[in-house]
């Protein structure tokens, strides 16, 4: 996924909560120090398990309803229940890795999470492969709630910012090469032995993880206390700006998780018939991403935050509308347009909320990523839905929709804006 579908934002409140700089006597990593390099690679692998693991199943799904004789809206649990435990457990792993550790969590979240994900080709029925990958999501919840956190208490401030892109990096050619080896690979030997070599390459990384990984110097535990944790998120959760940004997240992430979740049905079957192998190779259209998400900051110095906003929704109503063609082109540049705004969105919303949190930073973060990840679980299963209901156009509707909400949120904080603007020089007077 995208930088900031991997809880990116979470970096920015640990940035802020260590130094500013290093003294003589600093004993953080550095580029070139002792264990940075082995903590990078460490964490680039971590992210590569994780976000593999996580969407595995995406690129499969025709084969599993196929196999199962089940419904894309059946299918698509295979999806989104995966998010949704990720969704659901973000929040208490980052306070488990208050308490036990960084690196204790992330290293159980990987081994539980490899575990399921070589017991998932064995799945005797759907309802029990959906069952295991929610075990599975709500397991790899603990490496985004941990990883960054990790970063800001080992790594030198100057160097934050690279170590977290490695991390970043990790995630997004996880997210991309899982589906593209799904695809591949279940062309020639089926979805059971596809899954099976992405549990092995987790495996792999997750060993080669917890080899790498140095043992953390600056870690000082602290305790569960659930009614600070509890106090923090009903502070967050009642300002209305911070609202408005979560949804914001869980919209745009409902377009994305509904489309990418029924091309597959759309691109094998009539009139296009693609095989197996090159629907997975769609996924490499998530490299655009990675590009108009690093230009979201250049977009808000231009057009403010809800210009770009405005800008990311429209592109990726621009990109639903023209993936209606029944031409393959069209169809892949309205992949690329959605994959574009989608991205740009999410990275615009991501890094609002840690500046509008002036406490708390972490747990605001968190809150983003499970509106994410439930925006990914929702689209993953409404945009099914749809698609058995009134095929790809049904889908369309769904995403159509949801932009439409993001727009009108956006307009409504900006009317928000204004008001205020009015109110202040009148409290001043």
């Amino acid at each position: 996924m995208s930088p900031a579908s991997t809880g990116a934002s979470t970096a920015v409140d640990a940035v802020m909560s260590v130094p500013s700089s290093g003294s003589p006597a600093d004993t953080r990593m550095t580029p070139g120090g002792p264990g940075y390099r082995r903590m990078s690679l460490a964490l680039f692998l971590a992210g590569v398990a994780t976000f593999a693991l996580l969407y595995s199943t995406q690129a499969l799904l025709p084969l599993i309803s196929g196999e199962f004789g089940v419904a894309a809206s059946e299918a698509s649990w295979t999806v989104a229940a995966a998010t949704g435990g990720l969704a659901l457990f973000v929040l208490p792993m980052s306070a488990l890795s208050e308490r036990f550790g960084r690196r204790a969590v992330m290293t159980g979240s990987l081994a539980v999470a490899v575990t399921v994900g070589m017991l998932v080709p064995f799945a005797p029925s759907i309802g029990v492969l959906v069952v295991l990958r929610a075990v599975q999501g709500a397991a790899l919840a603990g490496l985004p709630a941990s990883a960054q956190a990790y970063l800001a208490e080992e790594v030198r401030p100057k160097a934050l910012v690279t170590a977290i892109g490695l991390f970043v990096a990790g995630n997004s050619v996880g997210g991309m090469s899982g589906r593209v080896i799904t695809g591949w690979v279940a062309q020639e030997w089926g979805w059971r032995v596809s899954v099976g070599v992405i549990g092995a390459i987790a495996v792999a990384c997750a060993v080669a993880f917890r080899l790498l990984l140095p043992a953390p110097r600056h870690f000082e535990a602290g305790s569960l206390r659930p009614r600070v944790l509890l106090g923090t998120v009903r502070g967050h959760l009642s300002d209305p700006l911070l609202r408005r940004l979560y949804a914001i997240g869980a919209l745009f992430m409902t377009v994305f998780g509904g489309v990418y979740t029924v091309i597959g049905y759309r691109l094998t079957g009539a009139p296009f018939g693609l095989p197996q192998g090159i629907v997975g190779s769609i996924f490499l259209v998530y490299l655009v991403g990675t590009v108009s998400a690093s230009a979201a900051g250049r977009l808000v110095g231009r057009l403010g935050r809800r210009g770009a906003l405005y800008l990311a929704g429209g592109t990726t109503a621009a990109g639903l509308l023209l993936s209606l063609a029944d031409t393959l082109p069209l169809v892949l540049l309205g992949l690329v347009l959605i994959t574009a705004g989608f991205f740009a969105g999410h990275a615009v919303a991501s890094s609002a909320v840690s500046k509008t949190a002036t406490h708390g930073r972490a747990q605001a973060s968190a809150l983003y990523q499970s509106a994410y990840y439930i925006g990914s679980s929702a689209g993953s299963t409404v945009g099914a839905i749809a698609f058995h209901a009134s095929g790809w156009a049904g889908t369309v509707a769904v995403g159509v929709l949801a932009v439409l909400g993001v727009v009108t949120i956006t307009v409504l904080g900006t009317r928000a804006a204004r008001v205020a603007a009015r109110r202040e020089p009148a409290a001043a007077h």
